[in-house]
């Protein structure tokens, strides 16, 4: 699927899921994908993160980070969000950062395909204590909550599936929007 989908795309292809050994992320990476996502493997398997960080570079790895509301608390969850880890999330975070992965998407399960918004107060708290690009997932729903991602600062990027999926002109739209607002994205000449 990524052999097609790389034949007649011309942006970054970041690809994951299942990742558990080098010769998984190889296949990934010789199928076209430009960067691969992590998620369960970076709880389960530092090392690996770190044979892949020094084989294909900091900049090829992205750490994906889902969490959720626990007990009052934002726990860490793996393996496709079924497995909650014994782990704040703000320390898990300043963990990862530590096997010098490129990017970091964090997702807000709570959020996540409610179209309401992302977790705006969790990000903001947490991209303040980050080095490494940060990408915001979980719970847009129209290009106000896009542009209100990329306001907040250590914010690199903002994702969504709900608005390109589920509304019409959904990419269009926000893209207009966004370059409207000032944000900084790349302006795509007819």
């Amino acid at each position: 699927m990524i052999t097609a989908l790389v034949n007649d795309v011309f942006i970054p292809i970041t690809a994951g899921g299942g990742i558990r050994s080098m010769e998984d992320a190889e296949i990934l990476f010789n199928s076209g994908a430009d960067k691969i996502l992590l998620n369960s493997a970076l709880y389960e398997n530092p090392d690996l993160v770190k044979q892949l960080v020094q084989k294909y570079g900091s900049q090829s790895i992205v750490a994906s980070i889902d969490y959720k509301l626990t007990d009052g608390k934002r726990a860490v969850f793996i393996n496709d969000g079924s497995r909650k880890i014994d782990t704040d999330l703000e320390e898990y975070i300043l963990n990862i950062e530590q096997l010098h992965i490129g990017e970091i998407y964090l997702n807000s399960i709570d959020k996540d395909g409610t179209g309401f918004g992302y977790d705006f107060e969790e990000i903001q708290r947490i991209a303040k204590k980050i080095s490494k690009p940060l990408i915001m997932a979980g719970g847009a729903g129209n290009e106000n909550h896009l542009i209100e991602g990329l306001k907040i600062p250590g914010v690199s990027a903002v994702a969504t599936a709900n608005l390109f999926n589920f509304i019409g002109d959904g990419l269009p739209n926000a893209r207009k929007k966004i370059l409207e607002s000032g944000e900084n994205i790349a302006r795509w000449d007819h």
